[in-house]
């Protein structure tokens, strides 16, 4: 039971340093409490989840509702919005070394991408704070103790199914479009050996914002071509109406 609560808690934008053991209150409330804390720091921004609920026995949980603030810099109140996230735990990997998540899957994430002028981005602004905040490995005597102490994990696959994501480009003289990316399947998170307990929930964090992000900058590309291309059409169907007026 001792590996297998902060597994949970760190499975996603959480990262504890040290294996936790409850010994009394509500697990859920603390997972709550600990996504949240933990997910703020790592984002720099406000993280909330509305409940966990999870099924020990199962090797089966799920996080409700959860959310990552826009920088305040934004128009966009939330980066980041989600009904469901679903853990599913290999009961057996529990005695290995590392533990094994056969699979983290978000369903129906919401995603609102919005760039400005100078190119700058609050999904961007995100991914350098986690980049900044994610803990590193060494060779400290700190980071060898944390080795000690907690489990390594590995993550099959992290899948991102129905993702809806609102990219705004209004401030480079286009506009707001909605679009639903294709799914986004992530592998072998960790690779072989794992990663300790309070890297990997930076890291799943990351991969999975990373990869929305790249997604946003196709689109992007995509739609501000498109946007040029009918200028130069309406430009080009202008000189020739004005032309042929002259002439006639």
């Amino acid at each position: 039971m001792n590996k297998l609560v902060p597994l949970i808690i760190i499975v996603l934008l959480t990262c504890g340093g040290a294996l936790w053991f409850l010994a009394n209150g509500s697990l859920n409330d603390y997972i709550k409490q600990q996504i949240e804390s933990v997910g703020s720091n790592l984002t720099a921004q406000t993280v909330t989840v509305a409940s966990v609920d999870m099924r020990l026995g199962e090797g089966a949980g799920t996080i409700n509702n959860f959310k990552i603030a826009s920088p305040s810099k934004y128009s966009y109140p939330h980066l980041f919005s989600l009904e469901t996230i679903t853990l599913d735990i290999n009961l057996k990997s529990l005695a290995d070394d590392p533990i094994i998540i056969d699979a983290i899957i978000i369903n129906d994430p919401q995603a609102f991408v919005e760039i400005t002028q100078n190119g700058s981005s609050n999904i961007k602004d995100v991914l350098d704070a986690i980049t900044k905040n994610i803990p590193e490995s060494s060779t400290s005597d700190d980071s060898k103790e944390t080795a000690r102490t907690e489990p390594n994990i590995r993550v099959n696959k992290l899948i991102l199914t129905g993702t809806q994501l609102s990219l705004d480009l209004s401030k480079l003289g286009n506009k707001i479009h909605q679009l639903t990316l294709p799914d986004i399947q992530l592998t072998d998170i960790g690779k072989k050996s794992g990663l300790p307990a309070s890297q990997l929930g930076a890291e799943v964090t990351k991969k999975a914002l990373a990869a929305i992000w790249k997604q946003a900058k196709k689109t992007q590309k995509k739609k501000l071509q498109a946007k040029l291309t009918d200028t130069l059409k309406e430009k080009a169907l202008d000189k020739l109406g004005s032309f042929l007026k002259k002439k006639s």
